[in-house]
């Protein structure tokens, strides 16, 4: 059966590198996308407001099973992309990152690794709080071979979705998050957490609509 993919990633900066995730799955007859826009569409709705884009990212976000987060250096600071994957969750897509920062450009660069956007959320469960990066996994597209295994990773995190349950998922803030990456949460990642989004423009620093 075919996966719909939500992509959600920091269009100014990693726009390069996703193009070539995004051809990647194009290529597998098994795999559709969506989360894709052009620059000129981007500007077109960004002037129509927050609603604006909040429907764009609904209407996306409908058909999907999966969301997969590709995270560049900036990527974890972009509140479109927190925005995604909480509605994402909401929905009940299962959640999937990949590190793109050693994907080379179509200017030869790769970039610094950016921090995992999944640490800043948690669940309770049972009494207990358990950060969203122990439950969803997350990869890098270089080292970890992403344009085979791309479509192994998607199906085992739609698999894996069913045992999370309904907790309802909360945004850690401040210093409130840093306690609980650093103390609370020190199971390793059941992925290739390297830290803790291709995705819509509106993770650009001219999109920071309030």
């Amino acid at each position: 059966m075919a996966r719909k993919v939500f992509f959600s990633f920091h269009y100014e900066r990693d726009i390069k590198r996703v193009g070539q995730i995004r051809n990647c799955g194009l290529t597998k007859p098994d795999l559709e996308s969506a989360g894709f826009i052009d620059a000129a569409s981007w500007e077109s709705i960004k002037k129509q407001g927050v609603e604006a884009i909040k429907r764009w990212i609904a209407q996306q976000l409908d058909g999907t099973s999966v969301t997969v987060v590709l995270i560049g250096a900036e990527t974890s600071q972009r509140k479109w992309v927190i925005y995604e994957i909480k509605e994402s969750y909401k929905k009940g897509n299962a959640l999937l990152g990949i590190y793109i920062h050693n994907v080379v450009d179509l200017d030869k660069k790769t970039d610094v690794k950016g921090q995992n956007p999944f640490d800043q959320f948690y669940i309770k469960r049972d009494g207990s709080e358990i950060c969203l990066s122990q439950i969803c996994k997350t990869y890098d597209w270089v080292n970890d071979g992403g344009y085979d295994n791309f479509g192994k990773w998607v199906e085992e995190a739609f698999k894996n979705r069913e045992g999370w349950g309904d907790d309802e998922l909360i945004e850690s803030t401040g210093e409130n998050q840093d306690i609980r990456v650093k103390s609370t949460f020190t199971s390793s990642n059941p992925g290739h957490n390297g830290g803790f989004t291709p995705r819509s423009p509106w993770s650009g620093n001219n999109a920071d609509i309030e």
